[in-house]
Formats: C-alpha cells, sequence, structure tokens
C-alpha cells in the first residue's frame, strides 16, 4: 500500500505518517511535508524520485504528472486501466492526503494551487479504490481502520470523498470572491454566487422543535469564536435573535449601550454613561416583552449588572467581557445561556432564500450625519433632541416595518413593529410609552403617508421627528409639525426591515 503526502495544514502530518509506516505503507511526498517526514527519520520517496521529473516552474509542477495522476485514478477492476498501468510502469497510490492553503487570509496569484486540487479531486472521483484525507481529525479513523482491517472500508472512503469536493469548492469560492473584491471588476452584486459555508455549530433544534436545525459559517463569524459559560445549548431562534441584538447594540455609536431583543425585535435599548444605567433603562422599555428575551451589551458586564438581570427570565446574555464574579452570579441560573464574542463585523452581502434560489443585497448601513438631514420645519431640534433622534433612528432601522420609535433621554420608551400600516405601529409605540415619550423623538423607518401619523407622534408627546421623506403630501406633514410645534429632519434614506 502506497500513500501520497502533501499538506498545507501539517497538524498531526509527522505522527500519521510515522503510524502509516508501522503499518507497512510507503510514504512519498514532496516539498514541506516531505522534509518535516523525513527530518522524523521516516522513509519518504520523494515525488520528483517517483515521477523521474523534478519541480519546476517555480514549483508550480510537481505533482502534474502521469505517473501521480495515473495511479490515483486508475480502476482497479478494468483490464485495461492495468494494462497502461504496466505499460507505462506506473505505480498505484492507495491514500492520498492533501489539504490546500486557505486562500483567503492572505489571497495572491502565486496561492492559486493547481496541482493540490487537481490531485485531491483525482483520489476522491476514485474514491471506490483510493482513499482521500483532507483533514486532520479524520487521520485516527484512517489509521484505526487500517489497523483493524488492513483496508479502509467503502463507506468511510465515501465520506472522505465527499469532504475533499467540500474542500476543494471552498477553495474555489475563496478564489472567486478574491477576483469579486478586485476594483477593476468589483460589482456590489456578482454575476455568481460562490458559497462555501460549513457546520459549525449544531442547534438544539429548529426555529420549532420539530425542525432541525444548525449554525453553518462563511469561517470569519463572530458566533465561531464565541464562548458559552453556562446555560441550555443554543437553539435556532437564540443564534438568529442573539445576532440581531448583537448587531444593533454595536450599532447605537460609542457609548454604553444595552438593548433586549424578542423575536428578532429590540423591545428596549438605551445609551447611558454606565452600562449598568443603560440595561436598566433598556429593561424599562417594555419588562413585559423582555420577559424571555435577548440582552446583548457593548461594555464588560459587571457583577451589580448581573445582580440586577438575575431575577429577569432571560434566555441569552452577551457581553464583549465580564467582570470577576458576575459569570458566577448568572450561570447560577442553569438555563440562561452566557455568551462572551468579538465586536462583530458588516457583511458584505445580505441573503436569503426563495423558492429555487436566493434574494441577495448589500447591507442596510445606517448612517447619521447632521449635515446631511434637512431641517423641514420652522424650528430645528435642540441638541438634547439630536441626541435622542439619532438613537432612535438607529434602532428603527432594525425594528420590523413598519415601525415607529419613541426615544427621550437616550432611553427606547416605546416600539411599534410589524405592523401593516404606520398608524398602528404608532399607536403601539404611544401606548408602550406610556406618556414617557413628552419632549422626545419619534422615529419612522418610512416617509408618513399622512399627516395622522405625524398627528399621533405628537400627541405621545415627542418634539422631534426624523423620516425619510419623500411621500406625496410631505407638505401637509410638514404643515402638521409646525402646527404643533414640532421638529422635524428628512433624511432621504428609508429603512425597510422585514
Amino acid at each position: 500500500m502506497r500513500a501520497l503526502l502533501s499538506v498545507y495544514d501539517k497538524t498531526g502530518i509527522v505522527d500519521f505518517a510515522r503510524r502509516l509506516h508501522e503499518l507497512g505503507v510507503e510514504l512519498v511526498s514532496s516539498g514541506g511535508t516531505a522534509k518535516a517526514i523525513a527530518e522524523a527519520g521516516l522513509p519518504v520517496i520523494d515525488v520528483a524520485e517517483f515521477t523521474g521529473y523534478p519541480a519546476m516552474l517555480g514549483h508550480r509542477v510537481v505533482t502534474l504528472h502521469p505517473k501521480v495522476h495515473g495511479g490515483i485514478l486508475a480502476d482497479r477492476d478494468d483490464p485495461a486501466h492495468r494494462a497502461d498501468l504496466a505499460t507505462y510502469d506506473i505505480s498505484l497510490i492507495d491514500i492520498v492526503v492533501g489539504n490546500l492553503y486557505p486562500f483567503g487570509s492572505d489571497p495572491s496569484v502565486e496561492l492559486i494551487d493547481i496541482g493540490g486540487p487537481a490531485m485531491v479531486r483525482a483520489a476522491a472521483k476514485n474514491f471506490a479504490h483510493v482513499a482521500v484525507v483532507v483533514d486532520p481529525a479524520d487521520y485516527d479513523e484512517v489509521l484505526g481502520e487500517l489497523a483493524l482491517r488492513g483496508k479502509l472500508s467503502g463507506g468511510l472512503r465515501r465520506r472522505l470523498a465527499r469532504k475533499a469536493f467540500a474542500h476543494t469548492a471552498a477553495y474555489d469560492a475563496a478564489i472567486v470572491e478574491w477576483f469579486d473584491h478586485d476594483p477593476s471588476i468589483a460589482d456590489p452584486l456578482p454575476a455568481s454566487l460562490h458559497l462555501a459555508a460549513t457546520r459549525a455549530q449544531e442547534l438544539r433544534y429548529g426555529e420549532n422543535p420539530h425542525q432541525v436545525g444548525a449554525r453553518y459559517s462563511f469561517g470569519a463569524s463572530c458566533w465561531d469564536d464565541a464562548v458559552q459559560h453556562g446555560g441550555k445549548e443554543m437553539s435556532y431562534l437564540n443564534v438568529y435573535d442573539a445576532d440581531a441584538a448583537w448587531r444593533l447594540v454595536w450599532s447605537l455609536g460609542d457609548e454604553p449601550a444595552a438593548v433586549v431583543i424578542k423575536h428578532a425585535n429590540p423591545c428596549g435599548a438605551a445609551v447611558a454613561a454606565d452600562i449598568t444605567t443603560a440595561y436598566r433603562r433598556a429593561h424599562e422599555c417594555d419588562p413585559t416583552s423582555a420577559f424571555g428575551g435577548i440582552v446583548a451589551l457593548n461594555r464588560p458586564l459587571p457583577v451589580e449588572l448581573a445582580e440586577a438581570l438575575a431575577p429577569v427570565f432571560t434566555e441569552v446574555v452577551i457581553a464583549p467581557d465580564y467582570e470577576p464574579g458576575a459569570i458566577d452570579v448568572l450561570t447560577a441560573k442553569k438555563n440562561l445561556r452566557v455568551l462572551t464574542a468579538r465586536e462583530p463585523r458588516i457583511p458584505s452581502l445580505e441573503i436569503r432564500t426563495v423558492e429555487g434560489g436566493l434574494l441577495v443585497q448589500t447591507p442596510d448601513l445606517v448612517e447619521f450625519d447632521r449635515e446631511s438631514c434637512g431641517v423641514v420645519t420652522d424650528r430645528a431640534p435642540t441638541e438634547e433632541e439630536w441626541r435622542d433622534l439619532e438613537l432612535a433612528w438607529r434602532v428603527a432601522a432594525r425594528v420590523t416595518s413598519n415601525t415607529i420609535v419613541l426615544v427621550k433621554d437616550g432611553q427606547a420608551v416605546g416600539i411599534g413593529a410589524g405592523q401593516q400600516n404606520r398608524r398602528d405601529a404608532g399607536r403601539i409605540a404611544a401606548e408602550k410609552a406610556e406618556g414617557r415619550a413628552k419632549g422626545g423623538a419619534c422615529a419612522s423607518d418610512a416617509f408618513f403617508p399622512f399627516r395622522d401619523g405625524l398627528d399621533a407622534a405628537a400627541e405621545a408627546g415627542a418634539t422631534a421627528v426624523i423620516q425619510p421623506g419623500g411621500s406625496i403630501r410631505d407638505d401637509e406633514v410638514i404643515a402638521a409639525a409646525n402646527e404643533a410645534g414640532l421638529a422635524m429632519v428628512f433624511t432621504g434614506q428609508r429603512h425597510f426591515k422585514h
């Protein structure tokens, strides 16, 4: 039996090669892999000796040779193949161990491997006779079967082949993505999408308990290295809602901020001078809806906040860090999931499934610049109103449409989410505010089609309004704002969220 080894990820490769040798497998290798094996005192045949040709063209051509690919691809049950092997003095290769450079980590033309993917794909194609190993995590299983049976089962070879094709597909997808970011050909929506995602986390269940769920990763997710300190396993909705909370809290600016999410919508959000006050004020927005919610913070969580949070039934708490003792307080609640994660990145594309395909769009970036906002009323906002307008606008962009958000003194006090008409969204926000919006700000994710929406904001006590503008009745809405003494600004940009 003969094995060809050529790997980028050399984790465990020397020990694997040693065990193969002990099991009577002849070792063939090249480059750094051959050097590592030889330095361990193991006999290894260099690919150049195996083929009779040295590496050439600056190492671009090493394994691209009939003696390599013939030895891998030969159908041992085909007499014509066996005849060709004899005619051209080609030796069989039974195991191929190869994995590729993670192209996305440092892309360049010279890191576009040709021989490696060709060799891996050849071995995977001929899985009926050849085993291909691309993941060091599979070394022990391969060795176990070889030691027990002297060969590898068809089931294992097939599973390894599937993993090999996934490996080369991900490699090619990374190269395509690199080209897509080339300024000379870049397109915000590329002509084709080549998505390579790996199942990174088994979830308790899907959206409902009868559904199966998992989290897949493109390889650069803050959830990949998040740490769970306690609580039950995450479910599909735990991850979905936690992601919504985590993205929102980091979009609220540089001040200490806290949000409470329920069913992917914020039911509380606040900024304050310290993170404990921010949490308390976020929770106060809608304590009823906060029951069973997700809490996200953009500052380390102190013990006093943990003690304030502990009596509230919460599904997930997520923060960038925890001060000494805080985790102990939180994990005393056995069902509370306590997570640490790094700041999330903004995705380049947002993707949803539809029947037979995907809906793809660029992300909704929330820009807030007072200079670019147009004051359309007789009165301009005060400094306090500007601060509340910004928070209301940022929160509204992350609430399911139609939405109205009421904010006072850095605290969301009323959120009307997911309504089929804006008037109902305003009514719900005002009811939840319970008079706390007086002197505060109102944000609408899209324009007011009629003045009644603006009247509702005034009735709730808001004194400043932010909205995109663009309705055919803008003049009527502006007139209503002036009648009520409101300050109103147009952003020129809506933030629908479905």
